[in-house]
């Protein structure tokens, strides 16, 4: 039973969507398992551009089922303007879309505390909050007490438990901002508006953990889609400056409900370079004229929010260290073509912490901002390679930047990327995914 799940194991935005939308050819079912509306999938077909948040990018395919499952924490009108987008397109989906009754859901409160909370930043940095409440929404289903799940929203004391909900928030948001400092809830309003929106996503409803635990003991072909990147991680990554959930391959079971045993192939998506957004520790960033060069190369602009990216160099070191936590076996390197346009490139292959060389991630994020790291450099090979179809026709410089990234890395290299259209993806013979 072929159970694939893509990774990304830097900062997010490392072009999963796009895999992942070449990839459900091969696959019956695809699953989103953890995040929310701070996802930001794009699939460029020919000359149309799709961007997801919610919906699986699976869903551009007309032969399979895309499940948002429970890890996932789901903005109502969000997920609607998407529906609605896609079906303005023409994407027809009526039967091949499903969204588990145990999604979190976000409300206007949610949207309030992140907006309120992320005034205060940490050591005066902004942990990089998309403000789209999600973080509050996952800090409530930990707490349980004012949580409230998709399923909820169909029962008959769903008003009731907004109305006591209203008064706790609008007391703890008091107490943070002040009365004048955050936006009303209307709790009846609210009651209104989230109960036309169960309404209208009614049809899509459904008991997604049953559904997959049945889908994988019939043999059937799942492709599990992460969100963020595995750095982002909230146990594992660098620390407070994560997202709100495992976005490394440690969170697919209980995002998803289905054990490991079921997965047999993981792989990791990176860029050619690193970027991140937001806050935080970033070894090989590059706060100059080559930085700026690669933003602008890249288009490297966030999918949700539109902000700049932070661009730097590929970090050998930390990919390593999500390859191994997230059980990768095969690496897709994505955006090739950007690099093409340097002199010279280089790789971070180790740190120096305060006099000593090593090569691990450490732990704490004051300790990986000290860090220095340490570099090879490849001559570039500056060749258009947009237009290559074939792994065997990319220039000896590609070919040899590749091949040490999986000597670093200790991994194969499957996938490569050297444009956003589909057809712009090359699969090596030893894992002919895409066929």
């Amino acid at each position: 039973m072929p159970g694939t799940c893509v990774i990304g194991l830097q900062w997010g935005d490392e072009a999963k969507g796009k895999l992942v939308d070449i990839l459900t050819a091969n696959h019956d079912i695809v699953v989103r398992y953890q995040g929310g509306a701070n996802a930001g999938h794009t699939v460029v077909i020919g000359a149309e551009t799709y961007k997801l948040h919610h919906i699986p990018s699976g869903i551009l395919n007309d032969g399979a089922v895309n499940l948002v499952c429970p890890g996932v924490v789901l903005n109502p009108p969000t997920i609607l303007q998407e529906i609605h987008g896609l079906q303005d397109r023409g994407i027809v989906f009526t039967d091949r879309l499903m969204i588990s009754d145990r999604t979190h859901v976000v409300f206007p409160w949610h949207l309030e505390e992140d907006r309120v909370l992320n005034d205060r930043p940490v050591n005066g940095e902004n942990i990089g909050t998309t403000l789209r409440g999600i973080g509050p929404c996952y800090r409530d289903k930990v707490g349980r007490s004012f949580a409230v799940r998709l399923g909820d929203m169909y029962r008959p004391d769903f008003a009731e438990k907004v109305q006591r909900i209203v008064e706790a928030k609008e007391r703890i948001l008091t107490g943070f901002a002040g009365p004048d400092g955050f936006s009303p809830l209307n709790a009846d309003q609210i009651v209104q508006d989230y109960q036309g929106y169960a309404e209208e996503l009614k049809p899509y409803v459904a008991d997604t953990t049953s559904y997959l635990l049945d889908a994988v003991e019939q043999d059937r072909r799942i492709l599990y889609e992460g969100a963020q990147g595995a750095l982002l991680d909230l146990d594992h990554g660098t620390y407070p400056f994560v997202t709100s959930s495992n976005s490394s391959g440690v969170g697919v079971s209980p995002g998803s409900g289905i054990a490991g045993r079921w997965i047999n192939c993981v792989l990791g998506v990176v860029k050619s370079y690193s970027t991140r957004v937001g806050g935080g520790p970033f070894p090989t960033e590059l706060d100059d004229a080559m930085g700026d060069r690669i933003r602008e190369l890249g288009n490297e602009y966030g999918t949700t929010t539109g902000r700049p990216r932070r661009c730097g160099w590929f970090d050998a070191v930390a990919v390593r260290y999500t390859t191994r936590l997230s059980g990768v076996d095969a690496l897709s390197v994505m955006m090739l073509d950007v690099l093409s346009q340097l002199p010279e490139i280089k790789i971070c292959v180790a740190y120096e912490l305060d006099g000593e060389r090593i090569d691990y991630v450490p732990s704490h994020s004051d300790d990986l901002r000290r860090v220095q790291p340490v570099y090879e450099t490849i001559q570039g090979w500056e060749q258009d390679v947009t237009g290559i179809r074939a792994l065997e026709d990319l220039p000896a410089g590609a070919r040899g930047y590749l091949d040490r990234v999986s000597e670093l890395i200790q991994r194969p290299v499957a996938v490569v990327s050297v444009g956003p259209d589909r057809e712009q993806t090359m699969f090596t013979p030893e894992f002919p995914l895409g066929d």
